[in-house]
């Protein structure tokens, strides 16, 4: 049997400006700390290792999400229904309403047309010769995607990107960025109870799909428009900023960029590398159902438990060379898209679209320099950028 151990401690915030602006070295920090720690700041544990992380996340019995995903309960309570705030069976049949939209096959009659689009919106950024990563082509590639794919009119889907953005910070303490978002966040429910109604929609989409699972009985009604939020918020973050931050290391690892371009087989890895190191959603909260031992350190029944995707990417245990960005590392094994029943649906669709874009650039341009600072977009949950200046060359040039 097991010694029970000290319980480590820590005041480090993780969502203070500072170390939101960059987070690793108080990470480490953590991961030195021990293999569970208590912030002595919150109400809350975390566990920074890999090997922890991804455990917990194939445990829904002992880390529950049910409780909610986020740290305060008065948020957690508006996620009740969602894919995110819940576990098997429940978690089963809400998943199983957009499974057949998300497979492989169903992803493989799309890519052409993904590829086409993020060829087209490359093609006009990289004429400009100097363009925002962010804001022209990181920011507006998904939102398009996720828009048709939802079945949404385009004059409905402007909102969509601050609803995201808004919905994210509220999964973290109730600070400034929190209370700054809750009146987006309560557009974005009137939005979804107004504007995703099924006469608004196109029949083959999501949001239909969703409504239809309900008049079937598939799903309560009272699910539609949590599931709906879920997959809104969920399907668009990610990308956006997985796309951004590897703009950002192809334009600060030049050597790296060239690497990619003389084999184009490496963009996909070179992209899994880019959510390993930067991971897009740093983290989401469990609620532990009994006392759970940790290499020695209990934590109690029903505590809060951030499992940090952050710290977990980057943690020496698991990694070689861990803040280093090597494109052939292909980190597969990453959890930057969760893992087990809980890991992202949308992570197919992700990974074609990143694809489209970071392939489009690798095809059509040379060499990617910054143009300006990069702004830094600080967020409770998720780790992007706001701006993204650069300049581009093509070999015509």
């Amino acid at each position: 049997m097991q010694a029970t151990l000290p319980v480590p401690t820590s005041g480090i915030d993780l969502f203070a400006d500072d170390v939101l602006h960059d987070p690793y070295p108080a990470l480490r920090e953590l991961r030195d700390a021990g293999p569970a720690v208590r912030l002595t700041g919150y109400d809350a544990w975390i566990l920074p290792r890999y090997e922890h992380v991804r455990a917990a996340l194939a445990d829904h019995e002992r880390f529950s999400s049910a409780h909610g995903v986020g740290y305060e309960d008065q948020f957690n309570a508006l996620m009740k229904g969602t894919v995110l705030a819940c576990d098997p069976p429940d978690h089963t049949r809400l998943r199983a309403v957009l499974s057949e939209k998300l497979a492989p096959k169903a992803l493989a009659k799309m890519r052409t047309r993904i590829l086409e689009l993020g060829d087209e919106l490359v093609a006009t950024a990289v004429a400009k010769g100097g363009f925002d990563a962010v804001t022209d082509l990181a920011a507006v590639f998904p939102v398009t995607v996720v828009a048709d794919l939802i079945g949404l009119t385009e004059e409905a889907r402007e909102p969509l990107l601050s609803f995201a953005d808004a919905a994210f910070n509220t999964f973290g303490p109730f600070n400034a960025r929190t209370q700054a978002s809750l009146p987006f966040v309560s557009q974005m429910f009137e939005y979804l109870n107004t504007v995703m109604v099924p006469a608004n929609l196109h029949p083959d989409g999501w949001a239909a799909a969703i409504h239809q699972a309900a008049d079937r009985g598939d799903i309560e009604a009272a699910s539609v428009i949590p599931l709906l939020s879920a997959y809104v918020i969920a399907s668009m973050d990610t990308t956006i900023n997985g796309i951004g931050n590897t703009v950002l290391l192809f334009a600060q690892h030049p050597k790296a960029y060239q690497e990619v371009r003389s084999d184009p087989s490496l963009v996909g890895p070179a992209f899994e590398e880019s959510l390993r190191l930067e991971s897009p959603a740093q983290g989401f909260f469990r609620r532990t159902t009994q006392p759970v031992d940790i290499e020695g350190v209990t934590i109690p029944a029903d505590s809060k438990v951030l499992l940090s995707y952050a710290s977990a990417n980057r943690d020496e245990r698991k990694w070689e060379r861990p803040e280093e960005f090597l494109v052939r590392r292909n980190p597969v094994d990453h959890v930057a898209l969760g893992y087990g029943v809980h890991g992202c649906a949308g992570q197919g669709l992700a990974r074609i679209e990143a694809n489209a874009v970071l392939g489009a650039l690798v095809r059509r341009v040379s060499s990617i320099d910054l143009a300006g600072e990069p702004v830094r977009k600080l967020n409770n949950v998720i780790r992007g950028l706001a701006s993204l200046p650069v300049t581009v060359r093509t070999e015509e040039r």
